[in-house]
Parts: C-alpha cells; structure tokens; sequence
C-alpha cells in the first residue's frame, strides 16, 4: 500500500474480506452488485477477472455496466495483483496467487450474496463524524478559489451515507457506509496484513449484530467503503518530525533535520494499534446511530451504465470559446515525495514545480526524457516519469479506464477509478 519494497508481510493482524450486496427488482432481471473488498484498489486485471468468472457462472445475469468493484483502500494489503509496470515495481511483477485468492474471495462473496437474496427494504441516512480526519494536504487546499472553498464548512468532507436493509419483517440485513477517510491508521512501519480503520469498524458492527459467530460469518454484512478520501488523514495529530518532535504542518512537509523523510503524520492514539482502534470506533459508532435511525425509503428503479475512456485524449470545454484535452499520464517530482502518511525517499518535497537536474539525468538515461507535448500539457508539474509514454516491457500505466453509474431509486453510486478529494 506505501510502495515501499521494504515493508514486505509478515503474518496476520486481521484477515481481509470481500463483502457483496445484491440489489435485485423482483419484476424483471434487472440487479446491481456492490463489491467491498478489503483492499488497497481494484485493478483493470482484477476486475476482468472476476467478470470472466461470474460469466461463467450466471451467463449476462452480471456484467460490466452492473457489477461494482470498490476497494476499501487499506495500505496494509497485499500487491502483485495489478497489470501495469508502475504498479509491479516494489511488488516485483505479477503475483498469481495474490491474484487468484483475491478474484476468488470476490466472486464467493458474490456467490453467497446470490443464494441469499429475499425480499426487503432499503433505507438511507447521513450524519456528521467528528475526530477522525484531517485535511493532509492543507496548504494545497487552499490553493482552491474561494468561490469554491466557501461552498464547504471544512476542508475535508465529513459527512457519513449510510445504506440500510432490512428484510420484509424488518430483521437485519445488512448495511454499506461511505465515509472519507484513508485506511492508514497503520504506518508504513508495519509488516502485518490488515484491513485497518476501516475493517475494524466492520468487524465491531458485524461481531454486534452476528452474535456469537466467528468473523466472516453470521448474515449481517457491514461494509465500510471508500469515497472522496484523496486528501483526508486519520493521523489526526497531525504531521511532527520523527527525530525532533517539532511540527512539519508546512507546504513541503519538510523538517529542519532529515528533510521530507522525517515527516510523519501520527494520532490519534499513542501507536498505531492505538489510532486504529480509536478511529475504527468512531466510524462504527456513527454509522450505528445513523443505521438504527434511518427511516427516508429508497425507492425506484434500477438504471447501471458503464463506458470506456480514453482519458489521455478527453477534450474539456473551458468555456464558450476555448476547449483543452487532457495528454498522456506522467508523475511529477512531488509524486516521489509521499505523504505524512507515507513519505517518500531521498530529497524529493510535496508541491515542487521544480525540476531536479541530477534526477532528470537519471530519467533520461534510464528511461528516455519525456515528449516536448507532455511536457507542455502538465507544465507547471516537472516530470519525474512520463509513464505514458513508457511500454517496456510492458505499459506502464493506464491511460484508457472503466467508468460506471448504477442508481437504485434516487440514489446513485458512481464508480470510478481514481482517489477524489
């Protein structure tokens, strides 16, 4: 999950699972399948996969434009499951048996999900959870028009979905929750696969409602899925050097000593076990209010469409007179630098604009130096990798990628490939 070669398994904190909904109109054939998987994202590989198996299995009952596969973005999964060269680097290539333990946990969930579909009710409701996030980039935020931020009460979107069902007698089904927040309670200093803050508020709410049942069984599902979490933090103290103790709430996120390696985002417990715990409760607390209280009905339709896009040639329209295209994808220089959840290496700083010679001398020897387009269409960003225009030995990066929206009723969940802020 940090792309860090170093930080390789070393057992089990917490076992990682696929959690599916079915959500059928009992007049026609018409369903929508929504997918949470304990994992860091779902892959174009992963995906075609488990679409090949399901077809196999149920013929057009489950298809591209209907079955929705979302991570649940815990860093503390396993790679090697993805199909691009960028993503094989610190996994070191194509790990099949990762691949194959994760379609299959899919496509059971799905299975299970299938056998057990009956009559019943959806409700929703929203609410407010305090204490659990912080803006990680707070400094680029405010690089935001503020015609826009003013549009906001904070810097980061605090406010909980949450999807309840219920069968015709009203007995627990089972229930999705979206809420912004990244899964990494669990620093890039740990070596035991878990789900994080995110699964442990699954697992409290599953092991309430599934009484005296192992994890994983009982009938009542709890997924905790991800949505605009791009930006959002739960090292809620913020970001401090790790060998002075002083703060580095700075636009680079840099320390006096040691630079940007130094700093780390932490809170709000007194490790990471600790900060897990207490934000895994915090989320499981509110859905389970907002779950108990739920009584708007979603009713209507089902409606799913899926598309293909090239998303290095989509043309935008800026306004009545002027359009721009978007251009193949390249990582900037601040890419290498991480986050103050997980930071990167060597003199790399976040929101440089400015190249580094010695780097880009490297680049162009390695790996060949960027197209004056490419160039051109991400300026002011320097490229560190034009990864879009790298294909050996294979391509390194997607350029063309799947996008979907299913409604239920008035409700629509869109699904796209991307962290959104």
């Amino acid at each position: 999950g940090y792309a860090n070669p170093e930080q390789v398994g070393g057992g089990l904190l917490s076992r990682l699972y696929s959690r599916a909904f079915i959500v059928a109109d009992p007049g026609d054939s018409r369903r929508v399948v929504f997918v949470s998987a304990d994992i860091g994202m779902v892959s174009q590989k992963l995906r075609l996969e488990v679409l090949k198996k399901l077809k196999a299995k149920y013929g057009d009952l489950y298809r591209q434009d209907n079955v929705i596969l979302s991570g649940t973005h815990t860093h503390s999964g396993p790679g090697g499951y993805f199909q691009y060269t960028l993503f094989w680097i610190t996994s070191k290539g194509l790990i099949r048996p990762a691949l194959n333990a994760i379609v299959n946990g899919i496509v059971k969930s799905i299975d299970k999900a299938h056998q057990s579909v009956k009559k019943g009710r959806i409700f929703i409701n929203r609410g407010t959870v305090d204490n659990s996030q912080i803006n990680r980039s707070p400094f680029s935020y405010l690089e935001n028009p503020v015609s826009e931020r003013s549009r906001y009460a904070f810097d980061t979107d605090k406010e909980m979905v949450v999807l309840k069902m219920v069968d015709e007698q009203g007995q627990d089904l089972g229930l999705i929750s979206w809420f912004a927040v990244h899964p990494v309670s669990m620093n890039n200093s740990n070596h035991l696969v878990n789900s994080d803050n995110v699964g442990y508020a699954s697992y409290l709410l599953e092991q309430e409602k599934n009484k005296g049942m192992l994890p994983g069984e009982g009938s009542f599902v709890a997924a905790f899925a991800s949505s605009n979490l791009g930006d959002v933090s739960p090292n809620t103290k913020g970001p401090f050097c790790v060998n002075t103790g002083e703060s580095c709430n700075n636009p680079q996120s840099t320390c006096p000593m040691g630079g940007a390696t130094m700093c780390m985002a932490m809170g709000p417990g007194g490790d990471m076990l600790e900060s897990t715990r207490i934000i895994g409760q915090n989320i499981y607390s509110k859905a389970r209010e907002l779950y108990e209280e739920a009584s708007q009905e979603v009713t209507g339709a089902l409606g799913t469409a899926h598309q293909w896009v090239n998303m290095s040639s989509v043309t935008v329209e800026l306004n009545s007179t002027h359009t721009v295209q978007t251009c193949k994808p390249a990582l900037g220089h601040s890419f290498a630098a991480g986050t103050i959840d997980g930071v990167g290496a060597f003199n790399f700083t976040q929101g440089s604009v400015e190249g580094d010679p010695f780097w880009d001398e490297i680049r162009d020897m390695l790996m060949g130096e960027p197209s004056n387009e490419t160039k051109a269409c991400h300026r002011p960003k320097p490229i560190l990798f034009s990864t879009g225009e790298m294909s050996w030995p294979h391509p390194w990066h997607p350029d063309i990628v799947d996008v979907q929206i299913a409604t239920i009723g008035s409700l629509a969940i869109v699904a796209v490939p991307g962290e959104f802020t």
